[in-house]
């Protein structure tokens, strides 16, 4: 589809021809106007966990000490028996909601291989659902515990099945990419993380891990008498090619260490500060010239996947830090910032010559009336704001609102039946 969008607040028009933004229309160019509207690229979630966008307020999980919400989240896969119906289901409603949200690249890692379930399977039932919505995918074969043999085996299926980018019927050329990471050193130890950097480096696959929230703080302590980012540096996951989550409370001295190592950072406001978990100092970081991107987390604890309203809630607390956040720094860390730690610079980024994903957001209410600077308008004005329309490789995935790829009420009421079907007993 080959369309010129023209007409918005910033004054630019925003061409697309064959699937991809150029900077002239091309002569059959279906003109849509976009008046009372900016435009921006797609935005990209670098840290969700699709799998929890069916465990939303779970009785229990709200605000309390980060151990015991990992206990009652453990409890409530095994009762409703995490398998790729489930784990399909449950991605299809989050991936239909970022693309409602404005979110057209999503990072799931995906930390949950019950025994006795085929693990290619379960990707794959992600994977599908992705490519069914229209949104982009990086599957993270994540670990909590196990053994490392035997999780370097799954890596290597889950690569022969979809290769790096792209690769892999049934998900669209790149559409679909894969990565690798451990939990945190809360849940593996050295051997996995060992493991699964040479296998990394080995097929090319980048390598996401989380480090500093609440309980990877206190594991650490116990387990080790260590900070958690220093067995990261120690275990050969501090350097290029890494993106660490969460970040909370990391002292200056850990920023420096960060700042040194060319690692990416992916901040979380959305679950960290509501759960009481910490706080990363994004600004610090950025000052210090590291990547930073931004991810929602997942439904377990943040319950959206709402990346633009995590970008206000940054900049909303980023002056507890010491160092306000600009807009401006908060949307380009919902874009560019995160597609850099996906190693996907051509997202992100409406330049010439790079994949047509892009928003379009319609600021003429009266809710953004009086409002100076429409980029930071964005954030400011009109809490959990949706986009207008949404496009994702130069085809249109939601228009005036409605998502295209799917019956939003149909994915919704189909995970809630497979969730009632499974439902155990009260305790």
């Amino acid at each position: 589809m080959n369309v010129l969008l023209t007409g918005a607040l910033t004054g630019t028009d925003t061409a697309v021809t064959d699937g991809v933004v150029t900077a002239e229309p091309a002569a059959d160019a279906v003109r849509v106007d976009v008046s009372g509207c900016v435009v921006t690229p797609g935005l990209v979630n670098a840290h969700h966990h699709l799998l929890q966008s069916a465990f939303r307020t779970l009785p229990g999980t709200r605000g309390v000490r980060m151990r015991r919400w990992l206990e009652i989240m453990g409890q409530a896969y095994r009762d409703f028996r995490v398998d790729p119906e489930l784990a399909g289901a449950a991605a299809r409603v989050g991936l239909a909601e970022s693309l409602l949200c404005g979110v057209t690249t999503v990072a799931d890692h995906h930390l949950t291989w019950p025994d006795g379930v085929d693990e290619v399977e379960l990707a794959t039932a992600t994977a599908v659902a992705a490519d069914e919505a229209g949104a982009r995918l990086c599957l993270v074969r994540g670990t909590t515990g196990g053994d490392p043999d035997e999780v370097v085996d799954s890596v290597r299926r889950l690569h022969d099945a979809f290769g790096t980018v792209g690769g892999g019927a049934p998900v669209r050329e790149g559409r679909l990419q894969l990565a690798v990471g451990p939990s945190g050193v809360h849940t593996d130890g050295r051997e996995m993380f060992t493991a699964l950097r040479e296998v990394a480096l080995e097929l090319g696959l980048l390598r996401r891990t989380q480090a500093n929230e609440q309980v990877d703080v206190e594991r650490a302590a116990a387990a080790y008498g260590r900070r958690p980012l220093e067995l990261l540096a120690e275990w050969g996951w501090l350097e290029p090619g890494v993106t660490v989550a969460h970040l909370c409370g990391v002292t200056d001295a850990e920023i420096d260490a960060v700042a040194e190592s060319g690692v990416c950072v992916t901040h979380a406001p959305g679950c960290d500060v509501p759960m009481g978990w910490g706080i990363s100092p994004a600004g610090a970081l950025l000052d210090r010239g590291v990547s930073v991107g931004l991810g929602t987390s997942g439904g377990g604890s943040n319950d959206a996947g709402h990346l633009l309203a995590d970008a206000r809630l940054a900049v909303q607390v980023s002056g507890l830090t010491g160092r306000v956040l600009s807009a401006d720094e908060a949307l380009g860390m919902a874009t560019s910032g995160s597609a850099t730690g996906l190693g996907r610079p051509e997202l992100g980024t409406l330049a010439p010559g790079t994949p047509a994903d892009l928003c379009v957001w319609d600021c003429s209410g009266v809710s953004d009336a009086g409002v100076h600077d429409w980029p930071a308008g964005l954030l400011w004005a009109t809490p959990g704001r949706r986009p207008r329309d949404v496009m994702v490789a130069g085809e249109w995935v939601v228009r005036d609102g409605e998502l295209l790829t799917a019956e939003e009420s149909e994915l919704a009421s189909g995970l809630d039946r497979l969730l009632t079907g499974r439902a155990v007993p009260a305790r």
